[in-house]
Parts: structure tokens; sequence; C-alpha cells
């Protein structure tokens, strides 16, 4: 039976907001997937922090941690996002570039 696991991810979806307590955990699971690996914020409190972003225990997005590739902004973000963010990325994969998406 197969289990999952961050070793056989190829994409790192991080849909909250990023707080001290998170942090280790996240680079864990980032470090243990094998390149190429591609990370996606989903939500403005993937993307910035948003209403937390001044909180003493709130990093300022996901990219204050690891290199992100795709932003998708919303709160929520809409499904069209979703599904527009990911074939951003998945075109981003076929060409073999390696830089944001949305520009951030």
């Amino acid at each position: 039976m197969l289990k999952g696991s961050p070793r056989h991810a190829d994409i790192l979806a991080v849909t909250g907001p990023i707080t001290l307590q998170v942090r280790k955990r996240l680079l864990r699971v980032y470090e243990q997937m094998p390149e190429p690996k591609y990370v996606i914020a989903v939500g403005t409190c993937a993307c910035s922090g948003a209403p937390f972003k001044d909180c003493y225990n709130v990093y300022s997005g996901v990219d204050a941690v690891i290199p992100v590739d795709v932003y998708i902004p919303g709160c929520p973000p809409k499904p069209e996002a979703i599904i527009d963010g990911i074939a951003k990325l998945l075109e981003k994969i076929r060409g073999g570039e390696k830089s944001n998406v949305f520009g951030k």
C-alpha cells in the first residue's frame, strides 16, 4: 500500500499564514521534496500574512521562509484563480523557467 510523503511531491501548496510554530515543519517538508520542486502560495494569508501580518508570531508571507513560484491572491481565492495559477505553473514547468509568475 502506498503512503503519501513529501518525498513523492513535486508541488507544495501553502494555504495559510506561516507562524513561528509552523516554520520548522514547513522547512522540513520543503527540504524533503525532490528537485525540481515548486511552491504555490494560495490565498492572501499565504501571500502576505493578510490580517495577521502585524502579529508577533506571523511571517509576512511564505516567501519569508521558502521561495515561492506562484502567488494566487484572494480571500478566499476564487476557484478560477487557483486553476489559472496552477496552469501558469505548469506552463512554467514545461518552459523550464523557474521565476515568479505573478511578479512578486
